[in-house]
């Protein structure tokens, strides 16, 4: 086996393809708050969608899964870099830093996130998503990384291969115990009142099993290019062939079975049309495949590409409140720019704030999409030059 690489150094490739993912990222959220049919219409149904709009919804189911495994993988680096080498991570210290960063994001997601996505400052509607379940893996992970990284590799396995099971258990009647299986294993929606609904987006375990799999990848990837930039290459074909695999079967992995369509092309679409919530055996395969490929094609490669999406994903949490904010500002341009007033905007539960016919085209979505992340850049660059450049500030380290 090839020697470690220095770990006081980033893997470049992982922030090369973090800082993708959050560009891509970008699409999918400003096609909720933009695009014209995306409140009245599922991109994905193929009785009345088109390719582009699916495929726009497509491209980014990649984003969710990529992020948790690479929070996973970015927790181990960060931890080994203060321990012996060896089979496990026992340093309390940087075990409570994970802690305290998954408190930080799960509080974030309660605010900040929250109101950038909502603009209610009653907080009528709360919405639990990524980075509330990065927060509850890194405070899990806090815990469970004294344990061999063999046995949280089989348990990320054993979740990503069996959770499907438990999103066919009935229904149940009481509500604390709906919440809590919705907080465990699958999307719901909680109308607590006229004036609060919870919603369930992101369950623990299916995502946390991604996030398991990312840590226990950690050692594969502190080893030298040369050892593993194969085996990357492989895992991603291995991914890929048990998506093609069970896909193919049509029996287990997704709770949506694929069918011939009136057209090859929707037959294709059919057979990638995966379920995100919550994320299935099938999409997990068929997304860390694509993951697996991405860092296998972006390992050692040093040009302008890679510089400018490492810019990106050197600094992911902070790109990504700025992301919201940024989206937010354009959903009230345009709606101010079509000749509707802030009395027009329906604020409450479930509403992003979007009058009723506003909206723009796809292809005019894309257009604001380029401006927005042009937008970012030189906030992301600057921003982890300062951060660099201060270790000395505390809060830094957890943004």
């Amino acid at each position: 086996m090839q020697t470690n690489t220095t770990l006081a150094h980033r893997i470049v490739a992982i922030d090369t393809v973090r800082g993708l993912v959050m560009l891509v990222m970008a699409i999918d959220h400003l096609r909720d708050m933009l695009h014209l049919p995306a409140v009245t219409q599922d991109p994905t149904n193929l009785s009345t969608t088109t390719a582009a709009v699916f495929l726009t919804r497509w491209i980014t189911h990649l984003c969710a899964p990529t992020f948790v495994f690479l929070s996973g993988t970015s927790a181990y680096l960060s931890l080994r870099k203060r321990t012996e080498q060896g089979g496990t991570t026992t340093n309390a210290p940087a075990r409570h830093f994970l802690f305290k960063r998954g408190l930080v994001l799960i509080g974030l997601e309660l605010t900040l996130i929250s109101f950038a996505l909502w603009t209610d400052w009653q907080f009528r509607s709360l919405l639990l998503q990524v980075i509330f379940v990065i927060g509850i893996g890194l405070i899990l992970l806090s815990w469970l990384a004294k344990l061999p990284i063999r046995w949280l590799a089989v348990a990320g396995l054993v979740i990503m291969f069996s959770h499907d099971v438990f999103t066919l258990a009935p229904p149940f009647v009481s509500t604390p115990a709906r919440l809590l299986w919705a907080l465990l294993f699958r999307t719901d929606v909680f109308p607590f009142s006229p004036h609060f609904m919870l919603l369930v987006g992101y369950p623990i375990i299916p995502w946390f099993g991604i996030m398991l799999l990312g840590f226990a990848c950690g050692p594969l990837l502190s080893q030298a290019i040369s050892f593993r930039k194969p085996r990357l290459l492989r895992l991603g074909g291995l991914s890929l062939s048990v998506f093609v695999l069970l896909r193919f079967l049509n029996l287990y992995g997704d709770p949506a079975p694929w069918a011939v369509q009136k057209t090859p092309l929707f037959t294709v679409l059919s057979f990638i049309n995966v379920s995100k919530y919550p994320p299935s055996l099938l999409y997990a395969a068929l997304m860390l495949g694509i993951m697996f490929l991405l860092l296998w094609l972006f390992d050692g490669v040093d040009n302008g590409l890679t510089r400018l999406l490492t810019v990106y994903g050197k600094v992911p949490l902070f790109y990504y409140l700025c992301h919201w904010y940024l989206i937010k500002l354009s959903m009230f341009i345009m709606i101010w720019a079509q000749g509707y007033s802030l009395r027009d905007m329906p604020i409450g539960p479930l509403n992003f704030g979007r009058p009723p016919g506003a909206g723009v085209s796809l292809g005019v979505m894309y257009l604001i999409w380029l401006v927005l992340i042009v937008l970012l850049y030189p906030a992301c660059r600057w921003y982890a030059r300062y951060k660099a450049a201060h270790p000395e500030v505390v809060w830094m380290r957890y943004v």
